[in-house]
C-alpha cells in the first residue's frame, strides 16, 4: 500500500486528466446528444435518417476503432489531428453522444403527444415546441440516465491511455512498470475512479427515485 502514498501526487496528476477528460468529453456528447435527439423526432425523414445512422454506427462500433479512425484514417481525409489530449476529448465524445441522444430521446417520448399538438396549435413551429415545450418537461426522466452515461463516460477515458493521453490508466500503468508489477498500484487506479463513480451513482439512483415518486 506504500506505492499509493508515496505516488499520491502523480495519481492525483492522472485523476485530474480524467477529472478533464470526462467534464470536456461530456459537455460535447450532451451538447451533440440533444441535437441528434432532436433530429430523430424532426419532421424531416432525411433528417430523422440520418440522427439515426449517428446514433446505430457509434453505438455498435468499438470506442478503441473510433480512436483509431480519428488517429489512422483521418489524416488520409485530410483530417489531422493532434494526438493527445484533444483527440481523446473528441472521439469520446462523439462516441458518448450516440448513448446522450438515445436517452435524451427516451424522455422526449415520454412527454405527450397533446403538449406537442398543443404547441403546433398556438403556432410555435417544431424547433420551439421541441425547446420550450418538450425538452424542459423531458427533462426530469432523462437526468437519471444521463448520469449513468457519464459514469460509462468516466470508465471510457481509460482507452485514451492508448493514445498519448496520460491520464490514471496510463499514470497505473507506468507505475506498475516502475515498481515491478506491485499489484497495490491497480488498486490505487481503482480507488481513484470509485471516487468519481460512486458518488454519480449514487445520485443517479437518488434522482431516479424522486422521479418514481413525482410520477
Amino acid at each position: 500500500m506504500g506505492v499509493i502514498f508515496d505516488n499520491a501526487s502523480t495519481y492525483v496528476d492522472g485523476f485530474v486528466v480524467t477529472l478533464r477528460l470526462t467534464a470536456y468529453a461530456g459537455a460535447l456528447a450532451l451538447v451533440l446528444g440533444v441535437i441528434v435527439a432532436g433530429l430523430r423526432v424532426a419532421p424531416l425523414r432525411s433528417l430523422r435518417l440520418f440522427a439515426a445512422a449517428w446514433v446505430e454506427v457509434l453505438r455498435n462500433t468499438p470506442l478503441t476503432l473510433v480512436f483509431f479512425f480519428m488517429v489512422l484514417v483521418a489524416p488520409q481525409f485530410g483530417i489531422l489531428l493532434p494526438l493527445g489530449f484533444w483527440t481523446a476529448v473528441l472521439c469520446l465524445g462523439l462516441y458518448t453522444s450516440a448513448f446522450v441522444a438515445e436517452a435524451v430521446r427516451s424522455g422526449i417520448n415520454g412527454v405527450g403527444v397533446g403538449q406537442a399538438e398543443a404547441a403546433r396549435s398556438i403556432g410555435l413551429t417544431f424547433g420551439q415546441t421541441l425547446r420550450e415545450v418538450v425538452l424542459p418537461q423531458a427533462v426530469r426522466s432523462t437526468i437519471p440516465p444521463l448520469i449513468n452515461v457519464l459514469i460509462a463516460l468516466t470508465k471510457n477515458t481509460s482507452v485514451a491511455a492508448g493514445f498519448a493521453t496520460v491520464e490514471l490508466i496510463g499514470v497505473g500503468r507506468r507505475l506498475s512498470t516502475a515498481n515491478a508489477g506491485d499489484p497495490w498500484v491497480l488498486v490505487g487506479v481503482a480507488a481513484f475512479y470509485l471516487v468519481i463513480t460512486i458518488p454519480a451513482g449514487l445520485l443517479a439512483s437518488a434522482l431516479e427515485r424522486r422521479v418514481a415518486f413525482a410520477r
